[in-house]
């Protein structure tokens, strides 16, 4: 039987293909691509000359068995456009079959935006959480880096250009002022890292239009979850974009983990000192 290879590639700099995956992708049978024009780069580069097909989110089921099959007799290398397959890239599923079936499944590893930006943002002492890809707006994108940053850690997102400010806002009003590192274009020509607090980045990216990729690490509150800054940030934001109290009570403790109770209270507080007045109600 054969073995599927997860072989990683460079997320932008082309030294930093290894020569163990160089080697791989010679030697297997068939070399299963999210892109094949992309990768079909990649692979001229560095002389290889196997057969390639395409593997991406809307071919997988179609892809599935011709891989399979090819695994019955001979090896296969899965690879994405960039980085570490089946990481915020197609390969779960195809990784996860191969082992049902008995399948040795073997890792090439290399170059991930993830490691190389917490690597290098200083906010990372331990543990981590990684979110990749948020969602593009609404109830749940919010709700998303609500329960991120509750989680008590350190944690990582992916974001275009064409969202990164409006992320940043709604980690303001999810996190509150953390500390956090942007880091854009990571090992290409125009790398850039930036830290600061969350207002200084949105302050800077507001003036800066974006452009490129981007990584963004945000850093924890503390040792012990959610603070009560952050708990603070999200009601604020809550009420800000129009919801009721009762509303903005569950929203906040849903997405921070904090009682029912205890957030209204909290919301009855802030929106006692934006009106000035001695109460509150719903109507």
């Amino acid at each position: 039987m054969g073995t599927l290879f997860i072989v990683a590639t460079p997320i932008g700099n082309l030294g930093d293909m290894t020569f163990r995956a160089v080697e791989t992708l010679r030697n297997v049978a068939l070399i299963a691509a999210e892109d094949t024009r992309h990768s079909s780069i990649l692979l001229r580069e560095f002389g290889i000359t196997t057969h390639m097909i395409s593997y991406h989110q809307h071919n997988m089921a179609s892809r599935e068995s011709r891989i399979l099959r090819e695994l019955e007799t001979g090896d296969v290398a899965l690879i994405s456009d960039a980085g570490t397959p089946g990481i915020a890239d197609p390969g779960v599923e195809i990784v996860a079959r191969a082992f049902d079936l008995g399948h040795r499944v073997v890792p090439i590893p290399g170059a991930s935006a993830i490691t190389a930006a917490v690597s290098a943002s200083g906010l990372v002492p331990g543990p981590f959480l990684f979110v990749g890809f948020l969602p593009r707006s609404g109830e749940d994108r919010r709700v998303a880096i609500g329960k991120a940053a509750a989680a008590g850690v350190p944690f990582v997102v992916y974001e275009a250009p064409t969202r990164l400010v409006a992320t940043l806002d709604e980690l303001w009003g999810s996190t509150g002022n953390r500390r956090v590192m942007v880091a854009r274009e990571l090992t290409k020509m125009h790398e850039e890292l930036r830290t600061g607090t969350v207002d200084e980045l949105r302050s800077h990216f507001r003036t800066t239009p974006p452009r490129g990729e981007f990584v963004i690490v945000v850093g924890a509150a503390d040792a012990h979850g959610t603070g009560s800054g952050d708990v603070e940030a999200v009601v604020r934001q809550l009420l800000a974009d129009g919801a009721r109290p009762s509303r903005a009570a569950r929203e906040a403790s849903a997405i921070t983990g904090l009682s029912g109770s205890d957030a209204y209270e909290i919301v009855r507080r802030i929106a006692r000192e934006a009106a000035d007045e001695p109460g509150l109600t719903d109507s």
